[in-house]
């Protein structure tokens, strides 16, 4: 008797549906005084950030816990040793361990693809095209596979995994509010920026993340909810035993303004590594599919190779928060750091290449310290009167590169103020991340998470919310009853048919339905006119049309290349079954009513 695993995998859901279904009802109907509260009150939206970003914390915990206990069992780490930290492994055979964890993956991935589930929508997606609604249950996967793909030794960070899922779950509660689109929006960036306070014990890194990334604007509608979650974040954080990337270094070097050129260089190097690190990474899932390897094995042959690499560099395995204090704090020649970033940079592009699920943020930040490290020793070399901190070219070369891939140039300026308390080095990191951000949108024009969605099909550039102008169709807009009249009428027929005042414009369709143009009713009674003239002959926009499915934005773009001030909407171009009309005016202004819906933040 053979056993379908789907059935397997389906029986606690069908035996516990009805259960679940009349407690989700009941939960939906309890909080309906806490729903007004939260839509009527600033105040009470900002003890729900606080909420998300206690939540968060404690999800960070929890997630980093697992992703310890992952490493010390399979590489044999010590109590407080970091993966990335150590320098040799007592046992050779763990370098074998990224592919196991491709094995793992692989089986995640096929029971993914059986029960018919998508792409994951992350924080940033969310935000732009569905007003915040996240899937809890996919956010969970997600994290679960990023603690699979990190726990294995595969060279991806856990930050991914972080927002994910507090983000994740700060989309469902607030469904489960029944928050407005903006207010759901901005409880989403509540929960990303508690899961990044939390990880890196800075509340400012974590709002400012939240800020550029995941609400892709500053308003003052946002701050206190926002801030309300990273602070709170970073409180609870410490009670449950401390951030897990938390540094504090101290800088011994001045900035002047004569270092500044030299920061600036190191931010224009840092945009070119970006652009080249980001664009490795479709080049290597093309590379995949080039050697016919079926995308289900990919985790397997791209954990082999960075299980190579780890042989060769131990360090370059995981995200690398353990290795960025010897990059910080040993003294690695010139060779060695460029070596260093070199495996790093391949590594990280294999594992994301071959589907392992992670992120790139503190892998950015390892090999900017890096390239940052290398350039002082480069110039220590070449012009040594110079004199350069080597401590202070690996920060501002961290918070650069990061800035570049990631794309958040003040995120990565106030993560470096809180490491170091330094204003005057925050201000040398702000200069040189700008510099590398603004490089990186010129010429390449997308962060490495948009980067995703250009490859997937998406247009999308950041998180603005752009998703209520995609359900804003032509459909919604167009008006369904237009008057129509048979193509086949003349020119006095029509006439007699629609005199002048009773219509503005008139379409013309055949017995099916199929549109052929739209006459100007005045037009039609103007002089000099046969009228045994064929009506069809004087019809405009015979060619040019509006499809339904059009977007507004689409819409409106046809209007300008047209010069018509209405359009007939139809079906498809094979077809041409007409189903409505739509104006110029009308299209216009229902786009301004939304736009100023969706930009007129809370204040």
């Amino acid at each position: 008797m053979s056993i379908d695993p789907l059935r397997v995998l389906n029986a606690p859901r069908r035996a516990l549906g009805p259960a679940i279904s009349r407690v989700g009802q009941g939960a939906m109907l309890a909080p309906a005084f806490i729903r007004r509260l939260v839509r009527t009150r600033e105040w009470a939206l900002t003890i729900c950030g606080a909420l998300a970003g206690v939540v968060a914390a404690a999800l960070v915990a929890f997630m980093n816990f697992i992703a310890d206990m992952a490493h010390r069992a399979l590489f044999a780490l010590d109590a407080g040793d970091q993966l990335s930290g150590v320098t040799l492994l007592d046992q050779p055979i763990s370098v074998f361990w990224p592919m196991v964890g491709g094995i793992v993956l692989c089986g995640m991935m096929w029971v993914w693809q059986r029960v018919g589930r998508g792409d994951v929508v992350d924080p940033i997606e969310a935000n732009a095209l569905h007003g915040g609604r996240m899937s809890f249950r996919d956010s969970a996967i997600l994290a679960l596979q990023t603690l699979v793909s990190n726990g294995f030794g595969a060279s991806v960070g856990l930050e991914a995994g972080y927002t994910q899922i507090a983000a994740g779950t700060a989309s469902r509660a607030g469904m489960w509010m029944k928050l407005r689109r903006e207010d759901l929006r901005i409880i989403v960036g509540c929960g990303a920026a508690g899961g990044i306070a939390a990880a890196f014990n800075g509340p400012f890194t974590g709002a400012f993340y939240a800020f550029e990334l995941v609400l892709a604007t500053y308003a003052i509608g946002y701050v206190a909810p926002v801030m309300a979650a990273s602070i709170a974040a970073t409180l609870a954080m410490r009670a449950f035993g401390g951030a897990p990337f938390s540094l504090q270094i101290e800088t011994t070097h001045n900035v002047t303004a004569w270092d500044f050129p030299w920061f600036i260089i190191l931010g224009v190097f840092c945009a070119v590594i970006g652009i080249g690190w980001m664009r490795a990474v479709p080049l290597i899932e093309r590379g995949f599919a080039r050697v016919s390897v079926p995308r289900l094995a990919r985790p397997i042959v791209g954990g082999a190779m960075v299980g190579v690499i780890g042989a060769i560099n131990i360090q370059t395995l995981s995200g690398g928060h353990g290795a960025i204090s010897t990059v910080l704090f040993s003294h690695m020649a010139l060779t060695a750091v460029l070596a260093f970033a070199a495996l790093k940079l391949l590594a990280s592009a294999i594992s994301l290449g071959a589907g392992f699920r992670g992120g790139l943020f503190f892998s950015s930040l390892l090999v900017g310290a890096l390239v940052g490290r290398a350039l002082a020793l480069t110039v220590d070399h070449f012009a040594p009167e110079i004199m350069p901190d080597t401590t202070a070219f690996t920060l501002v070369g961290m918070g650069a590169l990061a800035a570049a891939v990631i794309g958040a140039p003040l995120t990565m300026s106030f993560l470096v103020l809180e490491t170091t308390s330094d204003y005057a080095l925050t201000g040398a990191v702000l200069a040189a991340s700008v510099t590398a951000n603004m490089i990186v949108r010129e010429s390449f024009g997308y962060s490495f998470s948009t980067w995703r969605f250009h490859l997937r099909g998406e247009t999308i550039r950041s998180a603005r919310d752009v998703g209520w102008a995609r359900e804003m169709t032509v459909e919604r807009l167009m008006r369904r009853d237009p008057a129509t009249a048979p193509h086949v009428l003349k020119i006095g027929e029509f006439q007699q048919k629609f005199p002048l005042g009773s219509r503005q414009r008139v379409a013309l369709v055949d017995q099916e339905g199929r549109f052929y143009g739209i006459v100007v009713v005045a037009e039609a009674h103007a002089e000099g006119f046969d009228d045994a003239m064929p009506v069809v002959d004087i019809a405009h926009d015979t060619d040019q049309a509006l499809l339904s499915s059009m977007s507004v934005k689409e819409a409106m773009a046809v209007f300008d290349e047209t010069e018509s001030d209405t359009l007939a909407v139809l079906n498809d171009l094979e077809h041409r079954k007409l189903l409505g009309t739509l104006k110029e005016s009308y299209a216009t202004r229902r786009y301004a009513e939304e736009m100023e819906k969706a930009h007129g933040t809370r204040l």
